[in-house]
């Protein structure tokens, strides 16, 4: 059986956790959790769950960890969360407690949820005893985006199989300091960036809202490791051209991950002609964790998301569920995953847990291609990134990064919309960087760069693009 956190066993002095100025070393860290984590075993009902109030704060780490000790689920909750979210997700989950960081002003639908503000000193105990692998460990909602957000339920096993995938793929250990300034409300920022360093028996350091300057002090002072998303790097690579201070920091960095988007290839090429380091693309999903990365020691090849991590299965198949057994690099398929790494059912939805899966494969419902040599290259989201144009399948990425290699582009959407004559017509929303491309113009630079036929029909511009708390593109309120 895996420890979750086996430091708190061995570590005393060394550090675990930085926000800003407040620090928590493992030993401080297991005093205080492990205290908070018998209290809530002595929580009235059968399987009671808690939920968190996950600010970028270290209370949230210090809540989450002592609930993983306890063996009670975990149920973190996006502080921007809108009314009608936040009573599906208390009326689903049935939290027993909130757990917040003292102060707080919590929403009126958390009003029948008893609170209990978490403290950051406490007694040294002995720690409850480690919970079985299959035990529900967390429940994550889902964004929603086709319906109410369904609560996916990760148990145990799945967090410490990926953890032990990406110490592998990634040469993780507990010298690796890691500096992030991700929301603790989601996998990337909770379980891979909270979670994974201490796991590891290493130290993490939130930056809090993100900036390239507050990265960049971290990097300077020690940090080793960094994880973003796109529009961080993004920033990033507008920054690191004109601040060789940056790109200094950057170069001595051993691992730059970035994840939860496909990071754009011209901001990869402008990050690596800075500093000489290629950012590090991984691939997973609320229900699946962690799928495929590339490698530490790998070719850091730009627009894929590497190799299958180890113990998990990848397969890509047609739509008639067909598995495709060629990897030529062009034939599009929808990743279909099986492992240890996967979620156990969606809470109270035994209907959506079996339409999920396929064969004992759980569909993604992401496209993709594999490369000769295996690499995977995602092309899009089957409901909203794959285009059926004049009888072509054509993955929006694919034209997205070529759009952003024109200079007069600075950040760029590709959709499909309904057109009489070739099924769907390309469009693309465009935030224009200095002079307007034109329309022509744009089409002309795609059907150089790709085929004529992936070249857009119709361009839209737009001062920003709608996205998420995560940095991800909300393609569906484009053409709302």
């Amino acid at each position: 059986m895996s420890v979750l956190f086996p430091a708190l066993n061995t570590a005393q002095s060394e550090p675990a956790l930085r926000f800003g100025d407040r620090a928590l070393t493992y030993g401080e860290l297991r005093a205080v959790a492990g205290s908070l984590a018998h209290r809530l075993r002595a929580l009235p009902g059968e399987s009671p769950r808690v939920a968190v109030w996950a600010t970028p704060s270290p209370e949230t780490a210090v809540a989450t960890v002592a609930a993983l000790l306890a063996g009670v689920p975990a149920v973190p909750i996006n502080p921007k969360i809108g009314e009608r979210e936040l009573a599906h997700i208390v009326s689903d989950s049935s939290p027993a407690l909130v757990l917040t960081e003292p102060g707080v002003t919590l929403p009126s639908g958390l009003d029948s949820v008893p609170r209990e503000e978490v403290p950051l000193d406490g007694t040294d105990t002995s720690l409850p005893e480690e919970p079985d692998a299959e035990a529900p460990a967390l429940i994550i909602y889902t964004s929603g985006t086709t319906g109410a957000p369904k609560g996916v339920v990760l148990p145990r096993r799945a967090i410490t199989s990926t953890m032990d995938a990406l110490a592998d793929a990634w040469q993780w250990t507990s010298d690796d300091v890691l500096v992030h300034g991700l929301p603790l409300f989601h996998v990337h920022g909770l379980i891979l960036g909270t979670l994974g360093p201490l796991y590891m028996g290493g130290s993490v350091r939130h930056a809090g809202r993100f900036s390239p300057e507050a990265v960049a002090a971290e990097l300077a002072d020690g940090a080793t490791m960094m994880f973003g998303v796109p529009t961080m790097y993004h920033r990033l690579a507008d920054e690191v051209e004109r601040n060789p201070e940056l790109a200094a920091v950057l170069r001595g960095a051993r691992l730059l991950v970035s994840g939860s988007a496909a990071l754009p290839v011209h901001d990869h090429e402008r990050i690596a002609a800075a500093t000489g380091q290629r950012v590090v693309e991984r691939y997973g999903m609320t229900e699946t964790l962690m799928n495929t990365s590339v490698r530490a020691d790998g070719e850091r090849r730009p627009g894929t998301v590497g190799l299958p991590l180890r113990n998990v299965e990848l397969r890509l198949v047609d739509e008639h569920g067909n598995p495709i057994e060629v990897w030529d690099g062009e034939t599009v398929g929808e990743i279909e995953v099986r492992g240890p790494n996967l979620f156990s059912e969606y809470l109270n939805r035994p209907d959506a847990t079996a339409e999920a899966f396929h064969d004992g494969w759980f569909r993604t419902g992401d496209m993709a291609v594999r490369e000769s040599d295996g690499y995977v290259r995602i092309v899009g989201r089957k409901a909203t990134d794959i285009i059926k144009s004049g009888g072509y399948k054509i993955g929006a990425g694919e034209i997205e990064n070529a759009l952003l290699e024109h200079p007069g582009v600075a950040e760029v959407a590709v959709t499909g919309e309904q057109d009489d004559d070739l099924g769907e017509r390309i469009v693309a929303w465009v935030v224009p960087r200095g002079t307007r491309p034109t329309e022509r113009e744009l089409a002309d630079h795609v059907a150089r760069l790709l085929t004529p036929h992936k070249r857009p029909r119709v361009v839209r511009y737009l001062d920003a693009l709608p996205r998420n708390d995560m940095g991800k593109v909300m393609k569906r309120a484009l053409h709302g």
